[in-house]
């Protein structure tokens, strides 16, 4: 699906317009039982460790020159590739529904057209972003990221000029270590889509190493600006917010383009891991399908609790980019022409149930790291056992 190669400024714009997300900022609201100091601390740690994350996934595709889920292959083999590639389809659909959902709620509520036509709308602006292509949307995303930036400015400082300041806000109450679990777990539901657009790049990583940074900056933000709501202005609604500072039309553009430029990854790159599962498949068909098909049970479903959901991407997605850490970057192992790598996807395997396991238990630190740092050591330990070489 990418021929050309892009520079730097189109991967800053494409990450930049996935981190400027409604998700993100509904995220933070939930951090604000926490008060700002704590709060702002689970954010940036979380961000720290977890785009620390998505910069390695980058680089590996960058390098390989390979899609995400074609990089995964080279840790699970073939066969086993395609389970994460499938995995992944299923979770992007989820992130397009999602996202959607969100986006048509904060419209209706700004402007009153009905839930379902909203869907209906921004599923057709989606499909029409995917028929322009990643490599010719960058003019467009231009002038729509310029727009964005100066309307989330303006709601920035709206949430930040509200009265009722206060040092944390009533609501269900949330550990530092679950906050920290949700902090890390956006931007690893990023981790198996970065290779799909740091591919094509003409410096691998610096592309990655940007991709990582402007994502990061700007999800933070987000997710200040979602902690600020709920603590400062006493509210998790971002659309009342808007409505109350009288950013109506200003309110709806955040809304749809934010909405639109963050799915557009999703779908995309459903698309892109479709053809790690079916050798031939159109992926910008599956795209567009993957939009069609998120704009229908975004009209249909209620999706207002998205926690779960993160939990569950972190359990699946942070051992295995634990996995493909040390078979790329530590034993140099390459095991795409395999069926299935069996060692590494019982590794993998075992840090999928460590994370639920310590979800339990809820560790000072959170579940990722310790399962990260377990997986790492006993996909290294498990292959040095079986012969692996580490070469240089």
């Amino acid at each position: 699906m990418m021929e050309r190669q892009t520079g730097l400024g189109a991967n800053a714009l494409i990450w930049f317009g996935a981190g400027v997300s409604l998700a993100e900022i509904l995220t933070g609201t939930f951090f604000a039982p926490l008060g700002f100091a704590d709060g702002a601390a689970a954010i940036v740690l979380g961000h720290i460790v977890g785009c620390f994350l998505l910069f390695l996934a980058g680089v590996i595709g960058a390098r390989a020159r390979r899609s995400a889920m074609e990089t995964v292959k080279m840790a699970f083999g073939g066969r086993g590739g395609q389970l994460f590639a499938v995995l992944n389809v299923l979770q992007l659909v989820g992130w397009t529904s999602i996202m959607i959902y969100d986006g048509a709620l904060a419209a209706g509520s700004i402007m009153d057209a009905g839930h379902a036509l909203w869907c209906l709308g921004i599923g057709a602006l989606i499909v029409l972003w995917i028929r322009i292509g990643i490599l010719r949307i960058g003019p467009v995303n231009a002038v729509a990221m310029t727009g964005l930036f100066l309307l989330t400015v303006l709601l920035c400082v709206t949430i930040m000029g509200a009265d009722g300041a206060a040092a944390s806000a009533a609501g269900e109450t949330m550990s530092f270590a679950m906050a920290l679990e949700l902090s890390i777990a956006m931007p690893l539901s990023w981790l198996p889509l970065i290779s799909d657009y740091t591919r094509a790049a003409e410096r691998p990583v610096a592309a990655a190493a940007v991709s990582a940074v402007v994502y990061g900056l700007v999800s933070c933000w987000m997710y200040f600006i979602g902690m600020g709501a709920a603590i400062l202005a006493g509210t998790s609604d971002i659309a009342q917010i808007m409505l109350h500072a009288g950013l109506g039309a200003a309110g709806l553009g955040i809304v749809v383009l934010s909405t639109v430029t963050t799915t557009y990854l999703d779908a995309y790159s459903a698309g892109v891991s479709s053809e790690s599962i079916v050798r031939g498949i159109s992926g910008r068909t599956v795209g567009i399908v993957v939009a069609i098909v998120g704009t229908a049970a975004a009209a249909v479903y209620p999706m207002d609790d998205i926690t779960g959901f993160l939990y569950i991407i972190g359990s699946v997605f942070a051992p295995m980019i634990a996995v493909l850490i040390v078979s790329s970057f530590v034993l140099h192992d390459d095991a795409s022409e395999r069926a299935v790598h069996g060692a590494n996807l019982a590794v993998w395997f075992v840090g999928f149930l460590c994370y639920r396991g310590l979800m339990i238990v809820d560790t000072p630190i959170g579940s990722t790291l310790p399962t990260i740092a377990l997986t790492m050591a006993l996909a290294y330990a498990v292959n040095k056992a079986r012969g692996a070489r580490t070469t240089r």
